[in-house]
């Protein structure tokens, strides 16, 4: 995670990108995030919405390692985010 936290700022020069391809591509999006984090804010979260109306966002009563403190939670999400794709035809 030191990794992606080092590269972070390039990161940032991609979001234009992202959010151009979030709005012609209108992929599924589901985004686990912990409410608490103070890097990733929750209006972060928020603003897949923008460009990905039906995006879903969940948000868990963490900070930053979401995946290390609601890993069960988070995978059942994961799970059923899928299965509903799968069932609606849309993976």
């Amino acid at each position: 995670q030191l990794d992606l936290f080092l590269d972070y700022a390039s990161n940032v020069k991609l979001y234009p990108t992202f959010q151009e391809y979030f709005r012609k591509s209108q992929p599924p999006l589901l985004a686990a995030w912990g409410k608490n984090d103070p890097f990733f804010i929750p209006p972060g979260a928020e603003a897949f919405r923008k460009d990905i109306p039906s995006a879903k966002v969940v948000f868990y009563d963490t900070g930053h390692f979401a995946l290390e403190t609601h890993v069960e939670e988070i995978s059942e999400e994961i799970h059923s985010f899928l299965k509903e794709l799968a069932e609606a035809g849309k993976l």
